[in-house]
């Protein structure tokens, strides 16, 4: 499995300019408590790879609210034949601990 941190700093740049789609793997309770602002829900739990907007000319980073969930979220889209495998490490813990702006 490839595995690639993005750190904050580019997370804040991505989503920015518009190029990054976080895309939240926690649970749809834990994102309507507050998510990074614009990332899209879709749970762990009900993880399905081939639901992911691919398409979208976006670079997609994972999120969760420690950095653990989204290694599994990365190995469920490898195992689907997906190249993906950026994850914001920090996750929603640390965006927050940072006094950054939530949804």
């Amino acid at each position: 499995m490839q595995v690639v941190d993005v750190p904050v700093e580019e997370v804040k740049e991505g989503l920015a300019d518009g190029t990054m789609l976080v895309v939240d793997v926690r649970e749809p309770h834990e994102y309507e408590a507050g998510h990074i602002p614009t990332a899209i829900n879709h749970p762990l739990s009900t993880f399905d790879p081939r639901a992911l907007p691919v398409d979208s000319g976006k670079r997609i980073v994972f999120a969760c609210n420690t950095g653990q969930r989204t290694l599994r979220a990365i190995e469920a889209a490898q195992a689907a034949g997906l190249d993906i495998k950026e994850h914001y490490a920090g996750s929603y813990k640390e965006w927050v601990s940072l006094g950054l702006p939530v949804e």
